[in-house]
């Protein structure tokens, strides 16, 4: 899933990519609320995590913009400031949760886990292709009962995959949700990470479930293999 984080302190935007980017998900960093927008205009975010005190644009204003065009991804709205006032502030602009600083990183994670379940009451946290499970909550893969070990961005790729399970999905595709807005890269880098998975969740199984269609990308096969 991609994440986008808007805060204009540098050790805190660092600290928030680097935590979250270890539990799987792309994340693209703005400075200020214009910068914020823009990225919100370019990307299809799954969520955002947005900070009250910014330059240029506030956070307010850049929750208030974003509802105006109809752009209802979750918004978790972080704070320096204490008070009812200010957290019924950033609700009525169409936050979805809100957060005070200092925080912990365990609460934030669990919160933004809640608001993108909630997203969508299709996704289910657990998702599965035959033997095949995934836990989104708990970041644990397993086929039938044996437990597999994945990096967080072998995680990110298979995610991807079986929330799409039947559909041919493209390296594109994959490369947006799981890599973030700087990745340079070509979509090469994708065959190297669908490789890894088919040794780990297909080949000491006897299962083909990762299949490549050709000029399309890959599909993961509705009974998993």
């Amino acid at each position: 899933m991609r994440i986008l984080v808007v805060e204009d302190e540098p050790s805190m935007a660092q600290s928030l990519r680097a935590g979250l980017e270890s539990e799987g998900f792309a994340v693209d960093v703005a400075g200020d609320g214009e910068e914020g927008l823009w990225y919100a205009d370019e990307v299809d975010y799954d969520a955002i995590v947005l900070d009250l005190m910014l330059p240029k644009v506030s956070g307010f204003t850049v929750c208030t913009t974003l509802r105006e065009r109809d752009d209802w991804t979750p918004i978790l709205m972080l704070t320096a400031k204490d008070g009812h006032l200010d957290e019924a502030e950033g609700l009525d602009s169409g936050a979805d949760d809100y957060l005070t600083k200092p925080f912990s990183f365990t609460v934030l994670l669990a919160r933004l886990r809640a608001l993108l379940r909630r997203r969508s009451n299709t996704r289910p946290v657990e998702l599965s292709a035959g033997d095949l499970r995934l836990d989104a909550a708990t970041h644990e893969v397993h086929r039938g009962e044996v437990s597999i070990e994945l990096t967080s961005r072998e995680f990110s790729v298979l995610e991807t995959l079986l929330v799409r399970k039947g559909q041919a999905v493209s390296k594109q595709d994959i490369i947006e949700h799981v890599w973030d807005f700087d990745f340079d890269g070509g979509p090469n880098i994708v065959e190297v990470y669908v490789r890894s998975l088919r040794k780990k969740i297909d080949e000491p199984f006897g299962r083909q479930a990762i299949v490549t269609v050709r000029g399309a990308g890959y599909r993961l096969d509705e009974a998993g293999g």
